[in-house]
């Protein structure tokens, strides 16, 4: 579908900027977001007479959106979902607002786009102009505008931005540990001009330094290493805050940081198992049974890197083929056979895991319901620390080795279990729709 979109920036509070960007680069980026191909900024009064030009023949349903307060996507989101499920004639966005209220985002189809311009040509506002069009009222999303005329509106502008870093696939470890630091880092960095793929491949170059530094006999290095690789964990949180801040996500900017982060894990695994070579050579298991007639550790690596790599092919076969993100914290176990739009035509919906904790002792309830944190990244970067901080890299690469094939067993019977519904859905004729994205 295409779009078109006028930004009306010819206000002071145009320049008013929130978390880094100006209230008129946020409402063109998401213009930009929503779909808008090409975006007018009207920035002085005298260029309001060029958008009936601007605009010429193109009939192309038209987004407006003032550049007084702040907005984010889901101010206008609602608004070309409306277009999409077939609505003609205008509609503004409301929520936060009484009753009859403009928020200073409407889209208009049809005759309703000349009309509308041809008045903001004239001189008319837009707030008289969308009166007279008797607007459909859509339901805005959440987090969706913010006034920014005094600084206590421009505080609770800040506050309710920030509001969107609170991810819902967050575990207790990152909410806890991570959010606590990522957070103010991630204000400081979106005032400046650092892009969110520049902070990963920053967060590439500190985890290769750490590997690095790892991969060495040294006792007091693989701690150094490893300390590095959990300050990089950190400052990778921020990528995505930026971005989510800034309106700058992007599927190169996700398929960037997952790829690093995977790296990251199979690189700093493959130097803490080569240290463990070097510090303790393959001589450290003799006392269980004579000399072996291999090094332990170098095996282990070996068996490591065939794990960690199987269990990375089947978390993003099932994240890309079967939920549709990119996204490792939206893996499914368990998929629902559900309609989709057409007559023969099925697609996978992700049964939410279920919280079996409640019929357990109350000693035991915690222990089932975060005791699966420890084997996610977060915790195993803390973890590994903390035994590099005592001299037990052992014991963490050994633990490394034994979770992955512990995993990759788990994440086997799951890819066995979706292969063989998909296979079932292709043998009873039914076609299995690719997921939304």
């Amino acid at each position: 579908m295409d779009l078109d979109a006028v930004v009306l920036a010819d206000s002071s509070l145009a320049a008013v900027r929130i978390a880094g960007l100006s209230a008129r680069e946020r409402a063109i980026r998401v213009a930009q977001r929503v779909g808008a191909t090409r975006v007018h900024v009207v920035d002085t009064a005298a260029q309001r007479a060029e958008l009936v030009a601007w605009y010429g023949v193109t009939g192309a349903p038209l987004l407006l959106l003032r550049a007084d307060q702040l907005v984010h996507t889901p101010l206008a989101q609602p608004l070309v979902d409306w277009l999409r499920g077939g609505g003609a004639g205008a509609a503004i966005a409301v929520g936060d607002l009484p009753a009859g209220t403009y928020g200073g985002a409407v889209v208009v189809t049809g005759a309703t786009v000349g009309a509308l311009l041809a008045g903001l040509a004239r001189g008319d506002t837009d707030t008289q102009l969308v009166d007279g069009l008797a607007p459909t009222r859509v339901l805005q999303g959440a987090i969706a505008r913010h006034a920014i005329r005094t600084p206590d509106e421009r505080r609770g502008a800040h506050q309710l931005l920030y509001r969107i870093l609170v991810k819902p696939q967050d575990n207790a470890i990152t909410r806890y540990l991570y959010r606590p630091v990522s957070f103010p880092l991630t204000r400081l960095l979106v005032w400046t001009p650092i892009t969110p793929n520049q902070v990963s491949y920053l967060v590439a170059v500190l985890v290769a330094v750490g590997c690095w530094l790892t991969a060495r006999a040294s006792f007091d290095a693989a701690f150094a290493g490893t300390a590095i690789v959990l300050a990089a964990s950190y400052l990778d949180c921020c990528d995505g805050e930026i971005a989510r801040l800034k309106l700058r996500s992007s599927k190169l900017g996700a398929w960037l940081d997952t790829i690093i982060d995977e790296l990251s894990s199979l690189g700093y695994m493959v130097a803490l198992g080569w240290h463990c070579h070097l510090a303790f050579g393959p001589a450290y298991l003799d006392g269980l049974g004579g000399p072996l007639p291999f090094d332990p550790w170098v095996v282990a690596i070996a068996v490591s890197l065939v794990t960690y790599t199987a269990s990375i092919y089947v978390i993003y076969f099932n994240i890309i083929v079967a939920v549709g993100s990119a996204n490792s914290q939206d893996y499914a176990r368990h998929f629902d056979v559900v309609s989709a739009a057409e007559a023969n035509h099925v697609r996978l919906r992700p049964t939410p895991p279920v919280d079996s904790s409640a019929e357990l002792p109350a000693w035991l309830r915690p222990i089932v319901r975060y005791g699966p944190n420890i084997v996610r990244r977060d915790f195993i970067s803390w973890g590994a620390t903390v035994l590099a901080g005592l001299h037990l890299t052992q014991v963490a690469f050994s633990l490394f080795a034994v979770f992955g094939v512990i995993t990759v067993v788990i994440l086997g019977l799951d890819h066995l279990r979706l292969q063989a519904l998909r296979r079932s859905i292709a043998a009873s004729g039914r076609v299995l729709d690719a997921p939304a994205r």
